[in-house]
């Protein structure tokens, strides 16, 4: 056993410290060899051939220089362990180099191939995807081609009798009459293969002079070529567009630019613009032309008016106006005589609250327009609008149009527009004349009034119409008097505030509440308002619903005068419905 001293400890310290240390300088030593970087240097394949690649290694002392080399994608080229970089199809590469050490170091580089001549892969199959045409419409072909692979997959199309279809260069069929066409795809690589495809064409109308669409793009395709005389049929279905459909060609009194539901439709075209924002230039569909013939579209969720009318002598039948940031239809910019027909417009409204109304032929409009067997409701702020500004002195008729509800929004809440049923005019200066005559209208419901004054100068004509639980049924105020204000056979009651008739001439006569005559529910068959939106009929025309359709007895009956409308018995009835 040896026994150490402190002098001897102190001596084994310090020798063992000299080992401690002599070993961390070693280490130091190995680590400073390891490579840090690696730089990657060669030519790009332009040739389909090689190219010899070279790593150089940083610190140019590391221990172990070599490198372990791979690509990204075997497909386009391989490299060698000693960098030669060989080309198999053209495309693009990248190049690893490793170091081989411990250090982890990697570099990678992309290189371009090109020049790799391919033997090209034939055509083997053709096989054309089709179904029967059955509502007449155009069909886009389609072709599964086989092999995968194959270098050229396009095709050329024919058909076997022209007189019943047509093809595009494309594959887009079109019908022109009933009956069966082999319709053929060649492939134009040169192997001579090709596909048939019989086809059965019906519901071609023989007696419709036109084109028929069923995508938005045929639809846009044909408005962009239409001329005086032609017709567009639109398919059943939804249509989407994210900005406006502009109908600006002309036709004529005689020859008029039809845009029209198919006849034979089950269901009907919507066309949907909702994607757009909301804004004054984002319209549905802004018609400039003249003598248009637009029947049985819907128009939904455009950012601003579903239908801007600023031409001439147009007929909008049928259609309706749902979901606008702005009014449904609007009628501006001088647009005259145009006649709108068993339209509905309802659930307009704009993200302020305030200005979205069913129907509106306001501030520039011009004279002669027409509204017939229209509908509007839960429209934000009014039935009709007749506001001007830019025009004066023009007339607007409305017959048998129905306005209720509005003010209030889809969900049934109250909005902050005015909520009248009809807004017969008004202006910013409250001079301007707006003359309107109402023949067999109702207003009921509306959170305002229901027949509306608003300063309008004009002349005001009411005859057999009916005015029901609105805020104020009837209100022609004091203030800044109509020209003109004349009311005959027309019922008002159960409305909220007293009805109001002042005007500078005024002829009311023969009326609910004059000549002993009390008008009250008792008088109607019914007075649910809920019948109002009923489905229309077939043929567009309101619903023969019992809506304030006069009971046997009433005192309403024969109660009227003779102002040029048809009645039957001694005398016209008062209100919107004659008695059968």
């Amino acid at each position: 056993m040896i026994k150490l001293n402190k002098k001897n400890n102190f001596i084994l310290i310090l020798f063992l410290s000299a080992i401690i240390a002599c070993g961390t300088d070693a280490d130091q030593e190995i680590d400073s060899s390891l490579v840090t970087s690696i730089t990657i240097e060669g030519n790009t394949i332009t040739d389909g051939g090689t190219s010899q690649l070279t790593a150089t290694v940083s610190p140019a002392n590391a221990l172990n220089q070599e490198v372990i080399w791979s690509v990204t994608k075997p497909s386009v080229a391989s490299v060698s362990q000693t960098g030669l970089l060989t080309a198999v199809s053209n495309g693009e590469v990248t190049v690893v180099a490793k170091a081989s050490d411990n250090s982890g170091i990697k570099a990678e580089k992309s290189f371009l191939i090109s020049g790799v001549t391919v033997a090209a892969i034939p055509v083997e199959t053709i096989t054309i995807i089709a179904v029967d045409i059955t509502n007449g419409a155009s069909q886009q072909l389609a072709v599964n081609i086989l092999p995968f692979n194959a270098t050229d997959k396009t095709v050329t199309w024919s058909i076997s009798d022209t007189a019943i279809a047509e093809i595009s260069s494309d594959g887009l069929l079109s019908p022109k009459a009933n009956g069966t066409v082999t319709v053929t795809a060649v492939a134009t690589d040169g192997s001579g293969v090709s596909g048939d495809a019989q086809i059965n064409i019906s519901g071609i109308n023989a007696n419709l002079q036109g084109a028929v669409v069923s995508t938005p793009e045929e639809l846009l395709a044909a408005i962009a070529t239409v001329a005086a005389g032609e017709n567009i049929y639109v398919i059943d279905g939804n249509y989407t567009f994210n900005s406006t459909i502009n109908l600006s060609q002309n036709g004529s009194a005689s020859n008029l630019i039809s845009l029209l539901a198919h006849p034979d439709n089950t269901g009907r075209p919507s066309f949907n613009f909702s994607s757009m924002s909301e804004n004054s230039s984002n319209r549905g569909i802004s018609l400039a032309g003249d003598y248009w013939y637009v029947k049985g579209i819907d128009v939904v969720g455009a950012g601003d008016n579903g239908m801007f009318v600023r031409g001439d002598n147009n007929l909008i039948e049928f259609c309706s106006f749902s979901e606008n940031k702005d009014t449904g239809l609007q009628i501006g910019n001088g647009g005259s005589n145009n006649t709108i027909l068993n339209c509905d417009s309802f659930f307009n409204a704009d993200s302020s609250l305030e200005n979205a109304d069913g129907f509106a032929c306001k501030l520039d409009a011009g004279t002669g327009n027409k509204f017939i067997g229209c509908r509007a409701w839960q429209n934000l702020d009014d039935g009709w609008d007749g506001y001007l500004r830019g025009n004066d002195n023009i007339t607007t008729t409305y017959e048998s149009c129905w306005a209720f509800n509005n003010g209030y929004l889809q969900d049934g809440s109250k909005g902050k527009g005015d909520g009248n049923g009809f807004k017969s005019g008004g202006s910013d200066d409250k001079l301007l004349k707006h003359n309107a005559i109402y023949t067999n209208c109702i207003a009921a419901g509306n959170i305002y009034d229901g027949f509306d004054h608003n300063s309008n100068r004009g002349d005001i004509e009411i005859y057999n119409s009916v005015a029901y639980k609105n805020g104020r049924n009837i209100n022609f105020s004091g203030s800044n008097i109509a020209n003109s204000l004349t009311i005959k056979n027309t019922a008002s009651f159960a409305g909220e505030s007293e009805d109001s008739y002042r005007a500078t001439t005024l002829d009311i006569t023969n009326n609910g509440w004059q000549d002993g005559i009390t008008t009250n529910a008792s008088d109607f068959v019914s007075i649910d308002l809920t019948l109002l939106s009923s489905q229309r009929n077939a043929d567009g025309t309101l619903p023969n619903i019992d809506f304030l359709k006069l009971v046997s007895g009433s005192d309403l009956i024969d109660a009227g005068v003779d102002v040029g409308l048809s009645f039957n018995g001694s005398a016209p009835d008062i209100g919107a419905f004659e008695k059968e």
